[in-house]
């Protein structure tokens, strides 16, 4: 049955990232009809410059916004399915190893030190691999144990000192000025992403990308074991450490441009096993896409339901969070 949803997931979800960033780029406190939208983008793609209000609204605002909402919503979704495949656990998030938080850390540190914005996004990069390097080191110098649990205990650890300090600068930071900033940071946020922003992130997304692509059968071993993939002659280690390299870069080149946006990672891998199984090869662009539509989706709510802006984070919790629960109440009904 999976296997035939497999087959129609993709086209269907294709046609589903298409209808929303249709809707992102029509809806919002300027709305543009389907007649001006599709005659802003004629005039837009016959290389006329941007006269009209709606070919700035699409060129300057709405049109960064829903590129970067693709390219944060696949990243976080595909950097789940990595985590939850290597750690054997669906409620796994690429949060386990404290990329999150130190890309947190690093931006709270260049707002604190009143940084330009590239380098609040630079630190915020720095950051999110400089915890994620860490916590692996602290399990390679930890043997004799199982590396999963290993390092899933550093990257909590390693997280829960990053929260530390991010609290510390929190309560030093200016409370007019420096703390709103830090705190909307933390809540994520779409609405400063520039063409800039995404055009830095995404040469890092791809070169992640590719390693996942390359090992994709690969990923589907390790998901049985490094006993398994050890009896068929692969290098677990090797591998693990490549893919969360690759994941890691992903996570953090995002993250360093939208904020922390929580639950991605968790819920929309975990509704993309369902439909379409284990499988790597399936289930990466399945969970890909249905990322880039749900974040796509999600920022639209964020900057129409009120009249100030929403921080997207708060949204994805609010649908993550009952989600998390349910796939709770479903485990206890299938281990009993």
């Amino acid at each position: 049955m999976k296997s035939s949803a497999g087959a129609i997931a993709i086209p269907i979800l294709c046609v589903v990232l298409i209808l929303s960033v249709l809707i992102a780029l029509t809806i919002g406190a300027y709305p543009i009809t389907l007649e001006g939208f599709w005659s802003a983008i004629a005039r837009l793609w016959s290389g006329e410059s941007a006269q009209t209000p709606e070919e700035r609204v699409l060129l300057n605002i709405r049109g960064p916004r829903v590129i970067a909402g693709i390219l944060v919503g696949a990243s976080l979704a595909s950097a789940g399915v990595v985590y939850q495949g290597l750690f054997r656990n669906p409620l796994v998030s690429p949060d386990i190893l404290g990329v999150s938080a130190g890309a947190g850390l690093g931006a709270v540190l260049g707002i604190f030190l009143s940084l330009p914005l590239a380098a609040i996004q630079g630190l915020a990069f720095v950051g999110g691999i400089a915890t994620v390097s860490l916590v692996y080191v602290i399990a390679s110098a930890v043997r004799g144990r199982d590396p999963t649990l290993v390092l899933v205990l550093g990257g909590v650890v390693v997280g829960a000192l990053a929260g530390a300090a991010i609290s510390l600068l929190k309560i030093l930071a200016d409370p007019y000025d420096q703390l709103p900033a830090i705190t909307f940071w933390l809540l994520g946020s779409l609405a400063s992403t520039r063409g800039a922003e995404i055009t830095g992130a995404l040469p890092a997304v791809l070169i992640g990308l590719v390693p996942l692509v390359l090992l994709r059968w690969r990923i589907n071993v390790l998901s049985l074991g490094d006993e398994e993939a050890r009896s068929l002659g692969m290098e677990a280690g090797r591998v693990r450490a490549a893919v969360i390299a690759a994941a890691t870069l992903m996570t953090a080149s995002v993250v360093a441009i939208s904020g922390v946006i929580g639950w991605v990672g968790l819920v929309i891998p975990h509704i993309a096993r369902m439909i379409v199984g284990p499988n790597f090869e399936r289930l990466l662009p399945t969970a890909a896409l249905m990322g880039a539509s749900y974040l796509v989706l999600v920022d639209v709510l964020a900057r129409s339901i009120a009249r100030i802006e929403v921080p997207i984070g708060i949204l994805t919790a609010v649908v993550g969070a009952p989600f998390f629960l349910w796939l709770l109440w479903r485990g206890r009904h299938g281990w009993s």
